[in-house]
């Protein structure tokens, strides 16, 4: 399941829990679209408690979606991910390096505060 809830102006968390179906990506996906309307320098807080393989048919949903994703890029100046899976959080990291203009970084799940407050620490 992938829930969006936006949480003030500039801030959007993500929940991504367990298996994810091509209705579920399109659902989140949208409503990820919608919680970025008028956002800037945004701050994004992705949680990952158990990450399952999204389907073949959500990938590609999210591979329709690409120009739209690429476009909040531009929104987001923090994104903090909190997971227990370490390759997740180098993963992300790792993709914070390859996008400019956007830091991410990794917590472990029950770091949330940390998270919470490095998102808050630039504004």
């Amino acid at each position: 399941m992938l829930t969006i809830t936006k949480k003030g102006d500039n801030r959007v968390d993500v929940d991504l829990n367990g298996h994810i179906d091509a209705v579920n990506m399109r659902v989140a996906l949208d409503e990820l679209i919608a919680a970025s309307e008028g956002v800037e320098h945004g701050r994004m807080l992705y949680t990952i408690p158990e990450f399952a393989m999204p389907s073949l048919a959500a990938i590609g949903v999210e591979m329709t979606y690409l120009p739209g994703l690429f476009s909040l890029l531009g929104k987001y100046d923090r994104c903090a991910v909190l997971t227990d899976a370490n390759w997740i959080q180098k993963a992300a990291e790792i993709e914070g390096a390859l996008f400019p203009g956007i830091e991410i970084k990794g917590f472990d799940l029950d770091q949330v505060t940390l998270a919470e407050d490095w998102l808050d620490e630039a504004e």
